[in-house]
């Protein structure tokens, strides 16, 4: 399977908040906006394994500013890494206004999805990435530390097994 550069799949989506999104104070509800990250994140998952994705988990998510009624919501999202069967995603949200005034970045988070077999919907294996600048670089890296973090929380990995995570923590005590 052929590695990939993250610029092939990564995919952008643009959303106005309407009333039926919007919670009793005329914002986006966290939800809603929280669906449509997965949304744009499954789609570039998609893009990149060329295969149907499924979620297999978010990371910490915190909305830090509020989106009002009316605003452009534009979400980002590209791979940073695949491992066997999945690839990481990261979202990105950003706000402005209907004419571009104060744009804000309001949000982001990782996403992991698992590529599936169209017949058996068992987990297929997913193309490498190729990350090209110092940014794509950065992600990748932290990626399998983020990982790490995922299948320890989950119990599917003893935290003594967490290699990639005592060699970041060890390099702060030299």
């Amino acid at each position: 399977m052929k590695p990939k550069k993250i610029s092939e799949s990564t995919t952008t989506m643009t959303e106005m908040v309407m009333p039926n999104d919007t919670n009793p104070l005329h914002n986006l509800m966290g939800g809603n906006l929280m669906r449509w990250m997965d949304v744009v994140g499954s789609i570039c998952a998609g893009k990149h394994c060329e295969a149907h994705v499924v979620t297999a988990s978010v990371d910490h998510v915190s909305f830090h500013k509020p989106i009002p009624l009316g605003e452009i919501v534009t979400l980002q999202a590209k791979v940073t890494r695949a491992f066997n069967t999945s690839v990481e995603i990261y979202v990105e949200v950003f706000a402005a206004d209907i004419k571009g005034g104060n744009p804000r970045k309001c949000n982001h988070a990782y996403f992991t999805f698992v590529a599936l077999d169209d017949e058996s919907k068992k987990p297929v294996p997913v193309p490498q990435v190729i990350p090209l600048t110092s940014d794509e670089e950065q992600l990748y890296e932290s990626a399998a530390r983020r990982r790490e973090v995922r299948l320890v929380l989950g119990g599917r990995m003893k935290p003594a097994d967490a290699q990639e995570l005592r060699t970041y923590f060890d390099s702060f005590n030299k």
